[in-house]
This record gives structure tokens, C-alpha cells and sequence, in this order.
């Protein structure tokens, strides 16, 4: 049981780390258009990139696939630069099931691109488990479970601005999305690959 919660809180701790905030970007920009009423849509997204995440992890750990670090570390902002963009591109656009192919499709990328950052670390701290299933399934699970708190803050600060203080839905999102970008842009800067 020990183990179980070593690698929940692995997995939990390592979304609300405030030194990679990447991760709390990403949910930013990934929610921010969205309200209470779309939580099955909202649970789809971040599902979907715990999904992304595990794979690329998965296939990491057990040496099927390999990438340049210095690349993943660039991809990581570039990815939540172009959600942010596409948050700002698409604000007026009151129709969300034309951004949801977009959206499944980065949320897919942005977990595989991710669990790639994190497989030299997670293999490190997995080495002397001799299957790494399980300890993949449970930081999964703490993964899962800091999104879902980081989108719930997200989805009350939404309620909050758009209903007490009277946000319009489209301001609320430029807003948001622009102040993401000014966090992103010192990001790909720092881990330029050219």
C-alpha cells in the first residue's frame, strides 16, 4: 500500500509542481472556455491527456520509443502556446463542437509530448520494480486527480468572473489565454533547440 501512495502522490505532485507549471497552463488554456454544464466534456479532455501522458510513458520506460530531451522540453510550451492561440483565434466562436477535434488532438499531443518529459525521471525512480505497470497505473491516478482539482479551480474562477463580475464568456477567454501566452513565451525562449 505504501508503494500505491508513493506513486499517487508522484503522479498528483508532479501536475501541482510550481517549478514545471506547465501542466497547470496547459489545464488553463485547455478549460477556460468552458463552464460547469460541459464537466462530461471537460473529464473527456483531461482524460484524454492522462491517456497521452501514460502512453508516451509506458513506451518510454520500457525503451520502445526515444527522444531528444531538449526537444521535448521546446514542444511542451510550443504546444500550450498554439491551444492559447487557438483560445484567442476562436473566442467569438460560440460553437464548441467545431473546436473539439482541435482540442482531442492537442490534448492527445500535449500528454504523449509530456510523459516523454518525465520518462528519464519516472525510469529512475522505477528501477528496482521489476514490472512498472502498476506504478504507471497509480501515477496515473494522481495525474487524473490533480487535473481534476486544477480544472475544478479553473471552472470556479470561470463562474466567478463571468457570473459575479460579469465577464463576457469571449473576454473572459482572450483574457486568460493572452496572460498564458505572456507565461509561455519566457518558456520557449529558455528552451530554445535552435
Amino acid at each position: 500500500m505504501t508503494e500505491f501512495w508513493f506513486y499517487v502522490k508522484l503522479g498528483f505532485s508532479h501536475v501541482l509542481d510550481w517549478h514545471a507549471y506547465d501542466h497547470i497552463l496547459f489545464l488553463i488554456v485547455l478549460t477556460v472556455g468552458y463552464t460547469f454544464d460541459n464537466w462530461k466534456k471537460v473529464l473527456i479532455l483531461v482524460t484524454l491527456f492522462t491517456i497521452g501522458h501514460m502512453l508516451s510513458l509506458v513506451l518510454a520506460t520500457y525503451n520502445v520509443i526515444s527522444v531528444n530531451s531538449r526537444l521535448v522540453e521546446f514542444l511542451i510550451p510550443v504546444t500550450i502556446m498554439v491551444t492559447a492561440v487557438f483560445n484567442i483565434l476562436t473566442a467569438k466562436n460560440t460553437s464548441k463542437s467545431s473546436k473539439a477535434g482541435v482540442l482531442y488532438g492537442t490534448t492527445i499531443f500535449f500528454g504523449l509530448i509530456h510523459g516523454l518529459g518525465f520518462s528519464g525521471y519516472f525510469r529512475t525512480i522505477s528501477s528496482n520494480v521489476s514490472s512498472k505497470i502498476l506504478p504507471l497505473l497509480e501515477f496515473a491516478l494522481g495525474i487524473e486527480a490533480a487535473q481534476i482539482v486544477v480544472v475544478f479551480i479553473v471552472l470556479i474562477l470561470g463562474f466567478i468572473g463571468q457570473s459575479i463580475l460579469r465577464f463576457a464568456k469571449r473576454d473572459w477567454v482572450l483574457i486568460i489565454s493572452s496572460i498564458v501566452v505572456g507565461l509561455v513565451i519566457p518558456m520557449l525562449i529558455a528552451n530554445k533547440i535552435w
